[in-house]
């Protein structure tokens, strides 16, 4: 026998499980029977998919009290594990997020879900465990199997077991009975079964104590929805999303025909904390006729609207289908199609019907589904008519066909800008004009914004333009703007001054009260883009860009005033250089030298005092 330590993580994990910081500790068997059925459907897929020999025929979870003793035996006769995969699947927390659930576990003290959304389950059991022994044989393995054992207080022993099962057996030795502490006799024959009912009477295999099936077995998707009840749909969405908060929506869908398939879809009502992690788990679990194929089929919904959880189940495709084969198959690949225009539909309901639904939606899952404009074209129109943006009308978020009702006479662009927060947008000088003549204003602060905006030409034959970007032209109350050419010597000292930082200089009709500010070419990429890039490793040449000046700012005035006056004063590319750094300032951007900036301001400024 050999005695190890946890993992510090997991050793602080079980220290919080035993002080009871959950109210309900029932969960604990809901946590141990979904262990117990995600091992028969990962066996039962070993045996079609990879060949190897076990029996198949009588896949089931059994249930044991010992009143005497004191322990209650979860077993199966699933997939099983090796003694490897006993250390690393129990003796660690090898996820990620492990830092993030411990944080939230000592602030929340009343959080269950927890529990589930990070795939910590089996140490659940400690809330109610004197000790727990865990006993397993891997599937398709010659020999021994393995017996591991602990008391939650740090460490564990580990074991051959000569005579073990295939499968996986949890014995709990239970705590004293402790009604104040929500500790309730797990011995007892009628906490059992309400446990099993509330938690687990959708699971696929029978779940059996004694002579009796404790479980109905019945597939959620295949019920009418008005014979299902919501707390059932809540749990069947609890055991296969891991999230122990309710749904948003539910969405149920059947096909007839030439392809049949049932689909059992949910909206969360909030984001998990992988959501923008590359290795998160999602997908959709696939089924055919009943038989659990497939538990994270990514081939069956988008990336982008990776967050929706739920079941497909399919009847014409083949029990050993593989995920190659999945890729190019033409029935999922309709289903796939179906199914997005369904969640979008319901979105859009959503929008249209439950305005508090659709808002808690897309502040949780708004950004993921933008990701779609980039990569979906054939949805690309469906995902903008649900989609909300921040504006210049007002606190309330708008849709794109708001904002076109909106339009004032004679415009023909939706106009954005880019930032990272309102305040930022709100503030640049590149609102100032638009601002002052009443033209809304789309206020884009997600990183992803910044790359959609490049792939979406236009809204109902409207243009998308950016403010930032090229020239927008807007009259100016009747008010002639200054001849450039009255400018021409200033504008061609302050190219040749800073020739390093822009590609051009030109009076500007966007500016009201700012001396100055810094615009994009039509064609080039915005700066924060070309930062985004640079930070993914595409190094690639800086964009320049164009410098636009306010003709009616003094600084400007004066500044023509002083270079006519004294075109070789060597303070006077100083000065261009101040004006370069402060409309770069006004837009959130970074200096290049803000030592340098910081000391010609402050000589500067002394001078004046």
């Amino acid at each position: 026998m050999e005695t190890l330590e946890f993992q510090a993580e997991a050793r602080q994990l079980l220290q919080l499980m035993v002080h009871s910081i959950y109210s309900n500790k029932d969960i604990f068997l809901r946590e141990l029977i979904s262990n117990a059925s995600d091992a028969l459907d990962k066996l039962r897929l070993a045996t079609l998919q990879d060949g190897i020999e076990a029996d198949a025929s009588d896949l089931h979870i059994e249930l044991a009290a010992d009143k005497e003793a004191r322990t209650l035996t979860v077993r199966d006769n699933g997939i099983g594990m090796t003694r490897d995969e006993v250390v690393e699947l129990i003796g660690t927390i090898a996820k990620s997020g492990t830092a993030e659930l411990l944080t939230k576990l000592r602030e929340a003290k009343e959080s269950p879900e927890l529990i589930g959304q990070f795939g910590v389950g089996f140490y659940s059991t400690f809330m109610v465990a004197e000790k727990v022994t865990l006993v397993t044989r891997k599937a398709g393995t010659e020999g021994h199997g393995t017996r591991w054992e602990s008391t939650g207080e740090g460490t564990y022993s580990i074991d051959d077991e000569p005579d073990a099962p295939i499968g996986t057996t949890v014995t709990v030795h239970l705590r004293p009975k402790d009604e104040e502490d929500a500790l309730y006799d797990y011995t007892d024959d009628w906490k059992i079964r309400e446990i099993v009912k509330k938690y687990s009477d959708f699971i696929a295999f029978p779940i059996r104590m004694g002579d009796d099936t404790l479980n109905s077995m019945k597939a959620l998707w295949a019920r009418p929805r008005s014979e299902v009840s919501d707390e059932e749909y809540h749990e069947f969405y609890r055991h296969i999303s891991h999230d122990w908060s309710e749904p948003l929506e539910i969405i149920n869908m059947k096909a007839e025909g030439t392809f049949e398939y049932e689909a059992l879809l949910f909206l969360p009502s909030r984001a998990p904390h992988d959501l923008f992690q590359r290795d998160s788990r999602h997908g959709l679990q696939l089924y055919v006729k009943r038989v659990f194929i497939m538990d994270d089929s990514r081939e069956l919904i988008p990336d982008y609207l990776r967050f929706v959880k739920g079941v497909v189940d399919a009847a014409d495709l083949s029990l050993n289908i593989s995920r190659e084969i999945l890729q190019q198959d033409r029935h999922i690949q309709m289903i796939r199609r179906r199914l997005v225009k369904k969640v979008l539909s319901t979105i859009k309901d959503l929008l249209a019907g439950n305005p508090e639904k659709y808002a808690t939606f897309w502040r949780e899952f708004g950004r993921a589904v933008k990701e779609g404009l980039l990569n979906d074209s054939d949805n690309q129109k469906a995902i903008l008519d649900v989609a909300t943006f921040s504006s210049t009308a007002g606190t309330e978020p708008t849709t794109l066909t708001a904002y076109v009702e909106r339009m004032k006479e004679g415009q023909d662009e939706i106009y954005f800008l880019t930032g990272e927060n309102r305040s930022q947008v709100e503030n640049s000088p590149h609102m100032e004009a638009f601002q002052q003549q009443g033209y809304e204003v789309l206020i884009l602060t997600d990183p992803v914004d910044e790359i959609w905006v490049e792939a979406v030409p236009d809204y109902d034959g409207k243009k998308l333009q950016s403010i930032a970007r090229g020239s927008v032209d807007l009259p100016k109350d009747n008010e002639e703007p200054e001849p450039e050419g009255d400018f021409a010597p200033l504008l061609t000292f302050l190219k040749e001054s800073l020739t390093e930082q822009i590609k051009d200089v030109r009076l500007s009709h966007r500016l009201i009260s700012s001396p100055a500010c810094l615009v994009s070419d039509t064609d080039d990429i915005t700066p924060a883009l070309e930062k985004m890039y640079r930070a993914m490793g595409q190094e690639g040449p800086r964009v320049k860009r164009i410098l636009e000046l306010n003709p009616n700012h003094p600084l400007v005035s004066g500044l023509r005033t002083a270079y006519e006056a004294r075109a070789d004063d060597p303070a006077l590319p100083e000065t261009a250089e101040l004006l370069y750094g402060t409309a770069l300032l006004a837009e959130g951007g970074d200096l290049d030298d803000p030592a340098r900036f910081a000391k010609l301001l402050a000589d500067r400024l002394a001078k004046t005092v």
